[in-house]
């Protein structure tokens, strides 16, 4: 863990300030979601990056159900359940 001599107080809310220089080398945005881990004694920011359920592919998402899925997921899923039909389960 590299250590970029950098500190900050927590306000009277529980708050921080992500320095400008890591937001812009992360590529933090506001209103981004960033996941906080406890490992030992050290506290870890990570920016989420949603992704598709199935794979974490970050391109072309839909959603259904409140869940991302990407087109390659989605297209799989469509071609299981056609072969999947009582028609193609007597064949099978």
């Amino acid at each position: 863990m590299k250590n970029l001599g950098i500190i900050r107080r927590v306000d009277e809310l529980g708050r921080i300030v992500i320095p400008s220089e890591v937001r812009e080398r992360f590529n933090i945005q506001e209103k981004d979601l960033i996941e906080i881990f406890v490992q030992g004694p050290a506290i870890i920011l990570k920016k989420v990056i949603l992704g598709c359920c199935f794979c974490d592919n970050t391109e072309n998402l839909v959603t259904f159900k409140d869940k991302l899925i990407c087109q390659k997921c989605k297209q799989e899923i469509f071609e299981t359940e056609e072969s999947n039909t009582p028609q193609e389960l007597k064949k099978k």
